[in-house]
Formats: structure tokens, C-alpha cells, sequence
């Protein structure tokens, strides 16, 4: 059986040892602030450690964020390491940052139990949601500006928490998650083979069902959710990520549609439900190739904005008061958006993909089809579409797949059938190319996805 330390822990694991050797993410912060374990902190019936990192120059009513680690991580790992820029701005806004650690075997939250799934239940989010009480008491914190985010297994506690105390948590952010409930095991498993690798689909309305049940009687808002997730994912796979959108635009009343769609970075698509603003009640960011080890440099700004843990508020020790100017990363849209304060480089490694090229003929451009990732069952393919020497007003990308394979979800495009020969036209947003520009859209597929034909046309 596929085990939480061997499934999770690798990913994670490998990627900080190779952050670490290079000496990225390394270097303490400039201040005299540390890292600090606190004890007798209140209930924790799990026996989670309880790590805090307060800046020298705190809010007068800090927010605070609740950061998670993955499988075999520690709170020490997370404090150096994925979540370093998250550290490093809160000197700059003076939030206080809280990691829980994991004391069981394997480190891994536990996202499976109906203990885990029950407000108040008796596991890990008890212990957590007593850690934001300390804090809040501790500090004088805001309780409108509690977050929490993860990655891995600390992105399915993200989920948790929020199903588990709405009232608690303002918004989250889960880099590589399932939704609330999808873990859930019997008989003590601690491992869902069939959440992990995508199989578990439910209606909007089901999984909705599933968080509200955490909470009977809960009748306030749901923290609005920001996920994230890289196409090729192949621990907690990437159709997890369409679920986890119907789960939280339900949970926030929010049509399914997206009100906006952008590409932020390159191989970044952006999808916000509920409004097109920074602080929409639900966003979507999908990396075109992204492994299932996602959080790395520069996403911090986005989740901060839409935390809006990025402003500066009167700030105070006890001897000055500090003022920060928010600054503005590089992107598409016109938003602004704060850079954080450290720049680290993280080195991502693609699973090989199976492509197959169409020359551009007279159709006015080309498309270039790619297998992300492929599972027993199942894939996810990239499709490039690139104008040719004119610039093109729209396009239709004709696909055929190999037998026994479908199209499930798509994305960046619209589908005109689902086996066999489908034609693929452009959204709304995608249509007019520059000539020479290249854009994409993809989609996970059922079956088989090598062996898939493309041609592109002009329109």
C-alpha cells in the first residue's frame, strides 16, 4: 500500500534537500526574529507541536496565517523553505505566522478521520484552531485576518480547517490539495488511493453537502479559497483541482463560471469565481506542466493580495513605529500587487511528455499537443496553439484521439464533442494571436492520451 511518507514526503523532501544545498532559502531572516515553540498553547488532543514566528515590528492588530507542511516536513522545514517569502513579508506587514508540526508517524495532518472532518472533532484541526486562539489572545490579533495555507498534506489541512471552522478562518490557500472530505478513509486507512489519483467526483451541491456537514447549524459565510495545482501532478492528481473549485464555489454561493480568466506568468491560468477582483470569493491558478511539488518563488505575492495581507497598517515595538511601501511584481493584468522581500529559485522537474506537431500548411497556425501526465486511466494534455507569419482573429484546433479516449474537463477553450474527432474553438480571451504568438488550452482526458492527432485552422 501506498504509504503518506513514501506518496508525499519524497516530493517535498527532495525538492527542500536540493533547495538546501544550493543554500537557497538558507539565509535567516535580517531581523533578530526567530522561530519559537510554544507550549500548553490549549486543547490538542493530537499532540501537535506549535511553532510561531512573531516579526520585530508587529501590527497593532496583526493577522495572522496559519502555514502547514507536507508529509515528513517539520515546522523548522517550512519556516526555511516554502514558505520563506511568506516569513519575510511579515517583517515587512506584520502579520504573525503560525506552523503547526505533526508529531505522528510520517508527518503527515490527519485529513482522513471523521475526528479530522468534525468541528470540534478530537484530531489535528483542534489543536490548530487552538493555536489561532492563543495568538489572537497572545498578540491582540485581528480575528477578520486569520488565514491559513499548505502544501500537500498541509494544502488538504488547509481544506479541512476551513470546512471545520468557517467561523474561524477568513480565507485559505492549498497548494496541491483534494477537497474537504475527498481523504476520508474507514478502519484507521490513512491513504485514499482513489481521492489521490483523481477518481472521486462529485456534484457542486455534493461537495458542498460534504464541508456544511462538518459544521450542522452553521448558517455564516465560507472563508473565500485560493487553490493551486500543476497539470502534472502525479501524487494528488490534477482533476482534484476542478473538484475543489466546485466544493468552494458552492460552499460560497458563487456560480461556477468564472467571472475572468488571465495567465499572470507564463504556463499560470487564472480563473476567478464570484467577482474578477483580487479578493474574489474563490480563485483557481492551474500551472501548465506543474508538478505536484507546486509552491515556489513569487506565488507568495499573489496569495498575500489575496489574502490582502499585503497592506501596511500602524505597526509598532517598543520603540518605533514602521511604515513599508508596497511595490508591484510583473504581471498581465492590472492589478497591483506586492513583491515580496527575498527572490529564491526553485528547480521544478517536468515528467517526459509524448507531442506531436502539425505543420502550418495554409490553416494560418499550428498546434502542438502534449501529454502532462498519464495514470492508469486517465491524463492531462497541453495543447499550443501558435499563429503563423499573420496575426489571426480566432482558431479551431481539430483533435483526433485514440480510441477509448475522452475529453473531461476542459479549459481555455470550447469543445465540440468529447471522443473521437473533437474540434476545439477559443475563448472569448484567447482568440486573437499576434503573428508568431502562441497560446494554450488543455484538458484531462480519460484512457489514453499518446497517439492524439491535431490540426489547426484560422478563423
Amino acid at each position: 500500500m501506498r504509504t503518506w511518507t513514501s506518496a508525499l514526503g519524497r516530493i517535498a523532501g527532495c525538492t527542500v534537500a536540493a533547495l538546501a544545498a544550493t543554500g537557497v532559502w538558507l539565509a535567516g531572516p535580517a531581523s533578530a526574529a526567530s522561530l519559537q515553540q510554544v507550549t500548553n498553547f490549549g486543547t490538542n488532543p493530537s499532540n501537535l507541536r506549535m511553532y510561531v514566528y512573531v516579526p520585530d515590528t508587529v501590527a497593532a492588530r496583526p493577522g495572522i496565517l496559519v502555514s502547514i507542511h507536507y508529509c515528513t516536513g517539520t515546522a523548522q522545514a517550512m519556516y526555511s523553505g516554502m514558505a520563506r517569502e511568506f516569513v519575510t513579508a511579515a517583517d515587512r506587514y506584520g502579520y504573525i505566522v503560525v506552523f503547526p508540526e505533526a508529531t505522528r508517524s510520517g508527518q503527515c495532518f490527519d485529513v482522513y478521520s471523521s475526528q479530522a472532518l468534525t468541528r470540534n472533532g478530537g484530531s489535528d484541526p483542534v489543536g490548530i484552531a487552538s493555536m489561532v486562539s492563543y495568538v489572537k489572545q497572545r498578540y491582540n490579533a485581528d480575528p477578520t485576518r486569520v488565514f491559513a495555507m499548505g502544501a500537500s498534506s498541509g494544502a488538504m489541512m488547509t481544506n479541512v480547517l476551513l470546512g471545520d471552522y468557517p467561523d474561524v478562518f477568513t480565507a485559505g490557500a492549498a497548494f496541491a490539495g483534494v477537497p474537504f472530505g475527498c481523504f476520508a478513509t474507514t478502519g484507521g486507512s490513512t491513504w485514499n488511493s482513489e481521492c489521490a489519483n483523481g477518481q472521486t467526483t462529485k456534484t457542486a451541491q455534493q461537495w458542498g453537502d460534504l464541508a456544511r456537514a462538518a459544521y450542522p447549524g452553521y448558517t455564516g459565510r465560507y472563508p473565500r479559497m485560493q487553490l493551486w495545482h500543476g497539470t502534472a501532478d502525479d501524487t494528488l492528481r490534477y482533476p482534484n483541482f476542478a473538484e475543489e473549485i466546485k466544493q468552494w464555489t458552492n460552499l460560497n454561493g458563487v456560480s461556477q463560471t468564472p467571472a475572468s480568466t488571465d495567465s499572470p506568468q507564463a504556463s499560470w491560468t487564472r480563473t476567478r469565481y464570484g467577482s474578477n477582483g483580487t479578493q474574489a470569493p474563490v480563485e483557481g491558478i492551474s500551472i501548465s506542466g506543474g508538478p505536484h511539488n507546486i509552491l515556489s518563488s513569487g506565488m507568495a505575492a499573489y496569495t498575500l493580495a489575496f489574502f490582502g495581507l499585503d497592506t501596511t497598517t500602524t505597526r509598532t515595538t517598543t520603540t518605533t513605529t514602521t511604515t513599508t511601501t508596497r511595490t508591484t511584481p510583473t504581471t498581465t493584468t492590472t492589478t497591483t500587487r506586492p513583491t515580496t522581500p527575498t527572490t529564491t529559485t526553485t528547480t521544478r522537474t517536468t515528467p517526459p511528455t509524448t507531442t506531436t506537431t502539425t505543420s502550418q500548411g495554409s490553416g494560418g497556425c499550428t498546434a502542438a499537443y502534449s501529454v502532462q501526465s498519464q495514470w492508469p486511466g486517465g491524463f492531462v494534455a497541453n495543447v499550443n496553439v501558435t499563429a503563423g507569419s499573420s496575426a489571426i482573429n480566432g482558431w479551431r484546433v481539430t483533435m483526433t484521439l485514440p480510441s477509448g479516449a475522452s475529453i473531461g474537463n476542459l479549459w481555455n477553450g470550447a469543445n465540440s464533442g468529447t471522443s473521437g474527432t473533437v474540434t476545439v474553438t477559443n475563448a472569448a480571451y484567447n482568440g486573437r494571436l499576434g503573428a508568431g504568438q502562441t497560446t494554450n488550452f488543455g484538458f484531462v482526458g480519460n484512457g489514453t492520451g499518446a497517439g492524439t492527432t491535431v490540426t489547426c485552422t484560422a478563423t
